[in-house]
């Protein structure tokens, strides 16, 4: 399967020419099965969403949307994203349970007045807005989606493991590694032939990492090796975070990678092709 990254950005958007080329767009990753011509899976719905217009073209989405969870990083897109706006797009969005609420009244605590104009329900296009649970997801053919909980301050959240034609993807990219990893995260990424993960936080930043519920980068590579991934891409960048400081972890990167894992620096509008024998980004521009 090819992974677009349509947004890796976490918090909030980070404009300006200092964040260009590794992007200001938040939380999105769109999944094209091998053969097919566009997306039918996408992960997380931050402002990078607004990329999946480019991806579609004239065409409406149709197709599944999972939210890791309810925090405005991920999901600011769905109301301004034209290919899900419109009256031919078939939308399966897909809320983690919690609090006993029903997924439009979850999404409805941000996405409704006086915060915002409109509820879900005032999209165009079929909706089907409902709850997702831990376990096995029904997806759009090709794909298998299995869904667990995972550490992260601020409501529920959680992670996914896909598998399409023989390759797997885990994405967590909002995740606390102040300790030892769940053994729900731990299987979710077990073997995976690419990991997102997050990297909120730089080398040794323990201190902001664990007021938010985040991952150092050092977190992540650990995270990865415990779970035999082979390839680490990192993503949920601060917003404070210019390209001139993600070059330099990126060369430090290069200097610490060691047991055969390859790791880099996610960048917006990278497309990575998820196979056996490879899992490597080709950048955009």
């Amino acid at each position: 399967m090819n992974v677009h990254l349509l947004g890796v950005r976490g918090s909030t958007p980070a404009p300006g020419e200092r964040f260009a080329r590794y992007g200001g767009h938040t939380s999105c990753v769109a999944l094209t099965a091998a053969g097919e011509p566009s997306p039918a899976l996408v992960l997380d719905a931050g402002t990078g969403l607004r990329n999946l217009d480019e991806l579609l073209g004239p065409a409406p989405f149709q197709g599944t949307i999972l939210l890791t969870h309810l925090h405005w990083d991920h999901t600011q897109g769905l109301p301004f994203t034209r290919c899900l706006d419109r009256p031919d797009a078939r939308v399966d969005l897909r809320v983690p349970a919690q609090g006993g609420r029903g997924a439009a009244s979850l999404l409805a605590r941000s996405m409704s007045p006086p915060s915002f104009p409109i509820e879900i329900s005032g999209l165009r296009g079929h909706w089907n807005t409902r709850l997702a649970r831990p376990g096995r997801l029904t997806a759009p053919p090709r794909f298998t989606v299995t869904a667990a909980e995972v550490p992260h301050k601020g409501g529920r959240t959680f992670g996914y493991r896909v598998s399409a034609d023989g390759a797997s993807l885990a994405y967590l990219p909002d995740h606390a590694l102040a300790g030892r990893p769940t053994r729900a995260a731990l299987a979710l990424a077990d073997g995976a032939d690419l990991l997102l993960h997050d990297a909120s936080n730089g080398f040794g930043e323990r201190t902001a990492a664990d007021a938010y519920g985040h991952s150092t980068i050092d977190d992540a590579i650990r995270f990865a090796r415990a779970c035999r991934v082979r390839a680490l891409v990192l993503i949920h960048h601060s917003p404070g975070r210019t390209d001139a400081d993600l070059d330099a972890l990126a060369a430090r990167l290069t200097a610490e990678d060691a047991d055969g894992l390859t790791v880099s620096l996610g960048r917006e509008g990278d497309v990575i092709r998820c196979d056996q024998p490879a899992a490597a980004p080709v950048h955009a521009g």
